[in-house]
């Protein structure tokens, strides 16, 4: 398996893999097993690609198992819910610094393959997003719906991200996390 920046090539095959996962078309017994809430078009995969080099994908013929994107937030500020993430940025303190988009990033959404789930992929592809995006920023920010259990577990337990705060967004609860960008997880 091969772990890259995403290309312009990629991203149909980032498509394939994202609705098969993500909340509007996955199949309902997959739920459970998490999910990834925001949906996303061609036109928005490429400004991430040609804008920030921000896709950052596991492949093993041709096909994407994995993906995790990271982006600074200027990038996600044309979405709701990163709007709203900004906004608290100042209210918030990790690694004795006041957040900012200056100072941290938006990691996220991640999707694995279920076929790989369980394998290490998850770490492999963090540390490999972690590499590029800890040049720019010494702290990565995300977030985890309170119903996505599984994607929870794997942040906290797997990954070793940190809770912050909890926060509520359209009718639905979150998780705000946080990660020292210097770190690099132990699988």
């Amino acid at each position: 398996m091969q772990l890259k920046i995403a290309q312009l090539k990629d991203i149909d095959n980032i498509l394939k893999l994202h609705a098969k996962y993500q909340l509007a078309t996955i199949k309902e017994e997959d739920k459970k097993d998490g999910f990834v809430t925001t949906g996303f078009s061609y036109e928005e995969l490429k400004d991430i690609i040609e804008q920030e080099r921000g896709i950052f994908i596991a492949v093993e013929d041709d096909i994407v198992l994995g993906y995790v994107m990271s982006a600074s937030w200027q990038f996600w500020s044309k979405w709701p819910m990163f709007v709203h993430m900004i906004k608290d940025l100042p209210k918030l303190n990790y690694l004795g610094q006041t957040l900012s988009i200056d100072n941290s990033y938006q990691y996220g959404p991640v999707c694995i393959d279920k076929s790989v789930r369980g394998s290490g992929l998850l770490e492999k592809l963090f540390d490999f997003a972690l590499e590029s995006m800890s040049k720019k920023y010494p702290i990565l920010v995300t977030f985890v719906n309170k119903i996505n259990e599984r994607s929870y577990e794997a942040h906290k337990r797997k990954l070793g991200l940190d809770v912050i705060q909890e926060f509520e967004f359209n009718s639905n609860n979150y998780y705000e996390m946080v990660y020292d960008t210097s770190k690099r997880v132990q699988y």
